[in-house]
């Protein structure tokens, strides 16, 4: 599983015109999921993220989770994270999950993000979206469950 952070002032996401999710200070995570993915993964991306301390404290450091700002998480799912860009010019998925897999992971995701206790705004899995993301600081983060980076 490999999740792209950001940070954000605020962020939407619209499918075919209507707004089907939206938050304020918070997180937007762009989520891929990968074929060979277990349940393992999903908890660990959700730990990592919600520990994460990307936060500013009162004297400016970034040294607060989202738990503890208790911002909200916007999760758009996104398999060309696992584009593989490195012969030619057209990106290999073939380490991306199929369509039922992904989707089923994907939710197990917002589910456990969610039993965390934080607020969660999700796209259409699978539908083209159009997301519109203040990015704050600029703070952007990747995290891959196989530490691949």
């Amino acid at each position: 599983m490999r999740a792209v952070i950001q940070r954000v002032a605020e962020a939407s996401v619209s499918v075919d015109g209507n707004m089907v999710g939206t938050i304020g200070p918070g997180m937007v995570i762009l989520l891929g999921v990968e074929k060979d993915d277990s349940e393992k993964d999903v908890a660990y991306v959700a730990e990592k993220i919600t520990g994460l301390r990307i936060f500013e404290d009162s004297s400016g450091k970034m040294n607060l989770s989202i738990k503890d700002t208790e911002g909200e998480i916007l999760v758009v799912s996104q398999f060309t994270l696992y584009g593989d860009c490195r012969k030619g010019r057209r990106p290999s998925y073939v380490r991306a999950a199929g369509g039922d897999f992904a989707k089923r992971f994907y939710e197990l995701f917002i589910a456990e993000l969610s039993e965390r206790g934080i607020p969660v705004e999700t796209g259409v899995f699978g539908a083209a979206m159009d997301v519109h993301i203040v990015n704050c600081g600029p703070v952007t983060l990747l995290v891959d469950s196989s530490r691949d980076f």
